[in-house]
């Protein structure tokens, strides 16, 4: 039986990262991943000699995403993508104004709401969005946004930058502070792909003295009321007095024994995972005619067009990557009609496309956050500890308190291994925990 300090199961983003806040805090630490290769959703695959994600991906900049990666001396290349979008209306395809003279032209909006998305713009980058209260999406922007139109333009941007197409149970507060940060900006586009930054972590965490085991599937935590060991699906076990779980809810709660009588049950249940269907293509090159903005924004349709390789490095030769994006939220996927519906989209912004195409990727069911902040879970966070069970913990998108996707992966990977870090050290003195910080 191996024994270790800390038993990580999972070796995504999330995994990777509490790993080396643990291992360069001196506590010996495995990360059991269960496919064989690391990266869960943040892998990318190579065709053509391009780098495709797994669907649509941005890190959005001045986040708790960035600052974890910085302390633990991640430096991000790539870049982020000037001002272009798209925004498509009745299927006539119209540029989304971000300069004045852009929107003293554009055809999309009538004089009135152009008068109203200035003062919208102007007062959006100077909300204190704490202050929203526990309202929707919607209820805010009803309340904030005169024209219909407009509301239509924060709704296809908020679910482009969130994946959350329901904007009458999306939490107000974070939405708007997404918001914020899409039109400051702040979006990032990583060269090579996520799959270069989950090497990286990969790297720091080997060099900090984490071990890490591929095909290793763990079937069971088991309690007493306190962590005793991990049971594997190959018949191993691991003994660890601290386990974090960095998965979805219901494999946290199908992991651990007698999960019934903990939170892991009643965060399970209240869990609202966003699901997506995804096409991802690789070009030769883009066709001419088509349109050339980087984003596009159907405003009548749950679709996003993205094309990130027009500013990050994700071919050696030129070819063009995008994807596509049909938000699905909570309800069904029909894979075939969405593959459609996904073609045609790109038929109406870039036609020619097929003759361009050298390879692709359809993921029809893609689930792409874990769950989100509802109107009904205001101020209710989920973890790092698992209040009856001493010794686990959960991290993971899910698991935000008040950040959402990435920047939850990497918020919660932090704050469980400072929890674990405290517990284990606590009277020892000072430690040392990432640059800078330091828990008594």
């Amino acid at each position: 039986m191996a024994k270790y300090d800390v038993a990580i199961i999972g070796g995504g983003l999330t995994g990777l990262t509490a790993s080396i806040y643990l291992a360069n805090a001196g506590l010996s630490t495995i990360v059991l991943e269960k496919a064989n290769q690391l990266g869960g959703r943040g892998i990318t695959v190579h065709k053509s000699g391009a780098s495709l994600n797994l669907g649509v991906h941005a890190l959005y900049r001045d986040g708790a995403g960035e600052e974890v990666l910085r302390e633990i001396g991640v430096k991000l290349k790539g870049a982020s993508p000037p001002a272009s979008a798209g925004a498509v209306w009745n299927n006539r395809v119209y540029t989304l104004p971000s300069k004045p003279l852009q929107l003293i032209a554009s055809r999309l909006f009538s004089f009135p709401e152009k008068m109203e998305l200035t003062r919208l713009m102007l007062k959006l980058g100077k909300m204190d969005t704490k202050q929203i209260g526990p309202i929707s999406l919607k209820e805010w922007a009803e309340r904030e946004i005169r024209h219909p139109m407009l509301r239509h333009v924060i709704y296809s941007v908020s679910r482009a930058n969130s994946f959350v197409p329901h904007p009458e149970l999306h939490l107000a507060g974070p939405a708007v502070r997404q918001l914020q940060r899409t039109f400051g900006g702040k979006a990032f586009y990583l060269d090579g792909g996520w799959g270069a930054l989950v090497e990286d972590l990969r790297e720091r965490a080997i060099r900090a003295g984490t071990t890490i085991m591929h095909h290793k599937k763990t079937v069971e935590v088991e309690h007493d009321g306190t962590v005793r060991r991990i049971r594997c699906a190959d018949g191993d076990t691991i003994e660890a007095p601290h386990v974090v779980i960095a998965a979805g809810p219901k494999e946290a709660y199908d992991l651990v024994h007698n999960a019934d009588g903990t939170s892991l049950a009643r965060w399970k249940d209240s869990a609202k995972p966003i699901r997506a269907a995804c096409l991802d293509l690789v070009l030769r090159r883009f066709p001419d005619g088509g349109s050339t903005f980087i984003a596009g924004f159907w405003l009548d349709q749950p679709i996003f067009y993205n094309s990130p390789s027009t500013v990050a490095k994700l071919s050696d030769d030129g070819s063009v990557v995008i994807h596509l994006i049909k938000h699905l939220g909570l309800n069904d996927s029909h894979p075939e009609k969405d593959l459609l519906q996904l073609e045609q989209a790109m038929d109406l912004v870039q036609p020619g496309w097929r003759k361009e195409e050298l390879a692709r990727q359809y993921l029809p069911n893609l689930t792409v956050v874990h769950d989100f902040n509802t109107v009904d879970k205001s101020s209710v966070y989920h973890g790092p500890a698992i209040p009856e069970i001493r010794g686990l913990y959960v991290a993971g998108d899910w698991t935000g308190h008040g950040e959402q996707l990435v920047d939850a992966s990497f918020a919660s990977a932090k704050r469980a291994a400072q929890a674990i870090i405290a517990d284990k050290h606590s009277g020892r003195g000072e430690l040392r925990v990432g640059e800078g910080r330091v828990i008594s």
